[in-house]
């Protein structure tokens, strides 16, 4: 039972800070969420800082993985990455990593903003390996996968902001046109005007 404690823990964590951010949740909030007893908790965590620097890598590596699932799949690069833009989210929720920029706890923490940066950097560069199999140099790679996560990144905050997930889907939209090859003849400029 240990492990099991420790991970029904970390989820119970892992979603108040979803909801409420790392500062507002308290160590009361997760053992009630988890139902583990606070012996539990103070044996896996003795710090509220130790069960946030659990449950935020674990977030990290979730996502991240969810992210690699899609990216680094079978398919042809240019669907791969339009299968990761366009998979379905819960934008009004905003992004459970990208919030945490906005945590006082999570950026005044070195380890909880490295695990933050950790998101970042391997996310861009997990993008910017399926551009480069498109046949970029991996500098131009690397700034198309950079424009991708921060289009992503703010249609999250659009949609907060807007109450609607459509805001999400608009900018998705908009960066899978951009991405497309520019016509070249009068026959295809003709379809993009």
């Amino acid at each position: 039972m240990t492990a099991e404690a420790r991970r029904i823990l970390i989820e119970a964590a892992q979603e108040l800070y979803a909801a409420n951010g790392v500062a507002a949740t308290t160590p009361r909030e997760v053992l009630a969420r988890s139902g583990v007893g606070q012996g539990s908790l103070y044996h896996h965590f003795p710090s509220k800082r130790d069960l946030a620097a659990a449950a935020v890598a674990q977030t990290v590596d979730d996502t991240l993985g969810s992210a690699a699932a899609t990216l680094d799949g079978a398919d042809e690069p240019e669907r791969r990455i339009a299968d990761y833009l366009e998979r379905p989210r819960a934008a009004t929720a905003g992004c459970r990593v990208g919030r945490l920029t906005a945590d006082p706890v999570v950026m005044g923490d070195e380890t909880l903003r490295g695990e933050v940066s950790r998101y970042f950097a391997e996310l861009i560069e997990l993008v910017a390996r399926a551009f480069t199999e498109q046949g970029l140099d991996a500098a131009a790679a690397r700034d198309r996968a950079t424009t991708a996560v921060a289009v992503i990144q703010g249609g999250y905050v659009l949609s907060r902001a807007l109450g609607d997930d459509a805001a999400m889907r608009a900018a998705v939209r908009g960066l899978l046109e951009l991405l497309e090859p520019a016509p070249t003849g009068p026959d295809e400029r003709s379809r993009h005007e």
